[in-house]
């Protein structure tokens, strides 16, 4: 039997090549707010994946996380899909927020069918982002979203109550918006955290 050489000596030696973690690659999709981005590993929303939104309740602006995205992606010609939001989208409020009305479409559907749905036109490549509202999802459900927007090559987003904080989940990326003091927090982000300090952010009116 050969003799024993220890690691160290291999690698001060240069004979062994140790490898680094790539950089993550820089994401085409901005959110178009420059302190979150900064705080993103890639610049960006994870691309092709789900970006879980946790909220302690509506109206803490958490459309305004998504409307710059959403802007630049009907801009293009991108099919933007609501699955079951849990109010009726103000037509006026998202023209003035830039987004193409005409690439923008609602599906109304009750909480298990609105999954499925949620599944399909992810995985259909046919959208450039899909928003959905579940509820009661479990990790399974919430998997499936994950891979069917690596499948369909499409931005997810789910908006969930604050309390699934405990629990984990197979998003790329995890938010929460906190209403006082207004800020976002990253929970979780694929590739890790440039920055993990809460970042202010101020509701439009």
């Amino acid at each position: 039997m050969g003799a024993v050489v220890a690691l160290d000596t291999l690698f001060n030696g240069g004979q062994v090549w140790k490898g680094r973690p790539a950089p993550p690659t820089a994401s085409p999709q901005p959110t178009g707010h420059a302190a979150l981005d900064a705080a993103l590993p890639s610049g960006g929303w994870p691309e092709a994946a789900l970006s879980e939104i946790l909220l302690a309740g509506p109206g803490v602006g958490e459309l305004q996380l998504v409307w710059p995205t959403l802007a630049r992606l009907s801009a293009a010609g991108e099919r933007i899909v609501l699955v079951a939001p849990p109010f009726v989208p103000y037509p006026q409020a998202w023209a003035n927020a830039g987004v193409d009305l005409r690439q923008l479409s609602v599906i109304q559907a009750s909480e298990r069918d609105a999954l499925w749905a949620a599944e399909q036109c992810l995985r259909s490549g046919s959208c450039g982002a899909v928003l959905c509202w579940p509820h009661k999802a479990d990790d399974r459900a919430l998997r499936r979203l994950q891979v069917a927007a690596e499948t369909g090559q499409t931005l997810a987003f789910a908006w969930r109550p604050l309390s699934e904080a405990v629990n984990p989940s197979p998003a790329a990326l995890r938010i929460a918006i906190d209403a006082r003091p207004a800020q976002l927090r990253v929970l979780k982000c694929r590739g890790g955290l440039a920055r993990s300090a809460p970042i202010a952010f101020t509701v439009g009116h």
